[in-house]
C-alpha cells in the first residue's frame, strides 16, 4: 500500500477528487495519508478533515532559507511513510533537495496540455486567461512527474477539452477541472500506487 501526501495551496478541487475516487475504490493500491497545505485557513484543509486525513500546515515564510524549508518538507513527508506526494494546485515552490528526494514520486496537475501555457507564471485562472487571449480552440490538462524544470518533468496523462464560444477564464477553467483534471489525476495516482508506470528516456509508459 503506497502512502500518498497531496500538497495543497487553496480550494482542493483534485484533492476531493482524489478523495472521491479512493472513496470509491478506484486507488486500490494507495492511501491518502497526508495533506501539506502551504497556509492556514484554506477550504483544503477542511476537505482533509472531513475526509479524516492527517495535516499539516508548512508555510515557506516560517524558513529562513529554501533549503530550511525543503529539508522540513523532507522531513514531513519521511515521517508519515509517503511514498507518493502529488501537488494539487500547490503553489509554492520546492526545491531540488526536495526532488531529489522523492525522484519519479512528485506527480503535478497541470491545466493545460504542457507544453502550451506552461512554467513560471502560469497557474490557476492565469492559464485560462491566455489560452483565451490566444483564441486556442483546445486546451486541456496535463499530470507529470515533477523535476527540476517547472513543469518540465515526463508527461503521464493529458486529456483535451474543447474551448466554447463565449468562454470566461472561469468557465473555461470549470470545464477543465470537470472534464480533464478529476479524471486523470486519480487515474495517473492509481496506476502509480500499482506499479504500472516507468519512464525511459524522459517518456512514461503505462505497463499492463
Amino acid at each position: 500500500m503506497v502512502k500518498i501526501a497531496v500538497l495543497v495551496s487553496g480550494g482542493g478541487t483534485n484533492l476531493q477528487a482524489l478523495i472521491d475516487a479512493q472513496s470509491r475504490g478506484e486507488i486500490p493500491e494507495g492511501k491518502l495519508s497526508l495533506v501539506v497545505a502551504s497556509k492556514p485557513g484554506i477550504y483544503s484543509l477542511e476537505r482533509a478533515q472531513k475526509a479524516g486525513i492527517p495535516a499539516v500546515v508548512l508555510r515557506k515564510k516560517d524558513f529562513d532559507t529554501q533549503e530550511a524549508y525543503d529539508a522540513a518538507l523532507i522531513q514531513t513527508l519521511e515521517d508519515a511513510g509517503i511514498g507518493l506526494v502529488v501537488m494539487a494546485g500547490f503553489l509554492t515552490i520546492i526545491g531540488e533537495q526536495v526532488i531529489r528526494k522523492f525522484e519519479n514520486r512528485i506527480l503535478n496537475i497541470h491545466p493545460s496540455l504542457i507544453p502550451s501555457f506552461c512554467g513560471e507564471g502560469f497557474y490557476g485562472l492565469r492559464v485560462h486567461e491566455a489560452a483565451l487571449k490566444r483564441g486556442v480552440k483546445v486546451t486541456g490538462a496535463t499530470v507529470h512527474f515533477v523535476n527540476e524544470i517547472c513543469d518540465g518533468g515526463p508527461i503521464v496523462f493529458q486529456k483535451a477539452v474543447a474551448v466554447e464560444d463565449g468562454d470566461t477564464p472561469e468557465s473555461l477553467q470549470l470545464r477543465v477541472m470537470q472534464q480533464a483534471e478529476w479524471k486523470i489525476l486519480p487515474r495517473a495516482v492509481a496506476l502509480f500506487c500499482e506499479g504500472r508506470l516507468s519512464i525511459k528516456d524522459g517518456i512514461v509508459s503505462v505497463k499492463d
